[in-house]
């Protein structure tokens, strides 16, 4: 009897998890707290402890990001990170996720990848490459930042898990940051032998027969030598690129350069993004040296310092209000800013999932928790399937890391071992539900980039794999050497 009232309980969680799959945005959450309701009223379960500091540390974090956003800094990342991308195109398959991966560990969210995906785009074009292989493997690396950030939304989810366990935040960042920039270059190695080349792919040639999208010089030149100047078909439609569709010589037509894509930076906008990321940096040394936070005695007397929760709160909470004054924001243009709506949905879906997945973990722990936590013991790569898994079902990283990682500290894995599997994570782009992804198809006009009848294959996928696989190698790695 015991154990059906478990099964219909697991059913209630993970039906408020499909239903807040299908309702979308901040339904996650708000099923979520309908099935903490549904377990405490119905099954009579003692609630849960409600992720109060996680939820806080979003929304401290939000809010600097508005305030950064609302103050132009966001557009001067973007400037910065559009002109490296431009300045590099042979090399923009290894260049343009590692820009990628940077500028979301600095700002925390994956969301300033959105403005990035037409100067990815451009570039590859403009110079005769396949953009599906730079926008896909950027796409996927920008989700690696997530866990390599000090003041990501997920992070917060995870510090506030790993208290106790001896790893704070510099053991964590010890080994996710460098795990992931081993597995953005081995993405772009893999990613670079992706797909045909442009001339060679019958439903790019097909696009510019029809005139859905006109061909650059660079590989207009490349098809002239290759099937001569009488390109038939192709090579009319393709004769309205470049300067007004003039008959130019080759040699003027190797002079021409492709249009840089500029991104006009508001006045200030540079001084908004220098205070943002100057708290990111104050986190990070606070984090790696405690004796600099305050400390104050615990229930034996001893002196501990104040917790990295707190502190993120007040440092970004102090970097939103410094925005505001020193670049004369109105208050009412932070609170009007797309990334405080992104963050308010994240915190909200932290709350409701994390919330309900603590209410039934904690009344279930022998019958479930244990068993589940010895396979894990016994077999710790489930850890990061179930990890990868979910987060493609939820897509939430926050609400899959207080789902699972709880199971994993009560099995007793070790917290390395765990913390180089949270990267799993990167599993969020299992399914094309997400933005970035659904953006970068609409933008890619020559049709490599792209979506299929099977939900689960698609441009995204090889990447996807190669850098989960690569991620938790390397991180399994790393954290033999991280000082605890």
């Amino acid at each position: 009897m015991d154990v059906f009232i478990i099964i219909l309980q697991a059913c209630v969680v993970l039906g408020a998890i499909v239903m807040g799959v299908r309702t979308g945005g901040i339904g996650l959450g708000l099923w979520g707290v309908v099935g903490t309701a549904v377990l405490v009223f119905a099954f009579r379960l003692p609630p849960g402890s409600p992720p109060v500091d996680a939820f806080f540390i979003i929304i401290a974090v939000i809010t600097a990001s508005s305030a950064m956003q609302a103050a132009g800094g966001i557009d001067y990342l973007v400037s910065i990170a559009s002109k490296i991308i431009q300045r590099n195109p042979k090399r923009l398959t290894y260049v343009a996720p590692l820009v990628a991966f940077v500028f979301t560990v600095l700002s925390g969210t994956s969301n300033i990848f959105f403005a990035l995906i037409p100067v990815i785009y451009e570039t590859a074009y403009r110079n005769g490459q396949r953009p599906e292989r730079s926008l896909a493997a950027s796409t996927v690396t920008s989700g690696l930042g997530i866990t390599a950030s000090p003041v990501s939304a997920a992070m917060a989810a995870y510090l506030v898990l790993m208290e106790g366990t001896g790893y704070g935040l510099p053991q964590i960042l010890l080994i996710t940051i460098p795990a992931a920039i081993v597995a953005c270059v081995v993405t772009s190695l893999v990613q670079q032998r992706i797909g045909r080349d442009l001339l060679d792919d019958p439903e790019y040639l097909k696009r510019v027969k029809d005139g859905t999208v006109e061909m650059p010089e660079a590989l207009r030149l490349r098809y002239e030598a290759k099937v001569g100047s009488g390109a038939g078909a192709v090579g009319a439609a393709g004769a309205h690129a470049g300067a007004g569709g003039s008959q130019a010589t080759p040699g003027a037509r190797r002079a021409e350069r492709a249009p840089v894509i500029e991104h006009p930076v508001p006045k200030g906008g540079k001084t908004a993004a220098l205070i943002f990321i100057s708290g990111t940096l104050l986190v990070v040394l606070l984090g790696l040296f405690p004796g600099l936070r305050p400390a104050f005695p615990d229930e034996e007397g001893e002196l501990v310092p104040i917790g990295m929760a707190t502190v993120i709160e007040m440092v970004m909470f102090s970097a939103a209000l410094a925005i505001i004054l020193v670049r004369r924001v109105k208050p009412s243009l932070v609170v009007e800013q797309p990334l405080l709506r992104a963050g308010f949905v994240a915190a909200v879906a932290l709350f409701g999932i994390a919330w309900m997945a603590d209410t039934f973990i904690s009344a279930n722990e022998e019958t479930i928790i244990e068993p589940l936590g010895a396979l894990i013991e016994a077999q710790p790569l489930w850890l990061a399937v179930a990890l990868f898994l979910v987060a493609g079902l939820t897509t939430s990283q926050s609400a899959t890391t207080n789902t699972l990682i709880p199971i994993a500290l009560a099995s007793g894995l070790a917290p390395g071992i765990i913390t180089a599997m949270w990267p799993s994570l990167i599993g969020v782009w299992l399914f094309p539900a997400n933005g970035s992804q659904i953006a970068s198809v609409e933008t890619d006009l020559t049709g490599s980039t792209k979506l299929t009848q099977i939900p689960v294959w698609h441009s995204f996928t090889v990447p996807m794999l190669v850098s989960w696989a690569s991620v938790v190698a390397a991180g399994l790695i790393f954290q033999l050497v991280v000082p605890v």
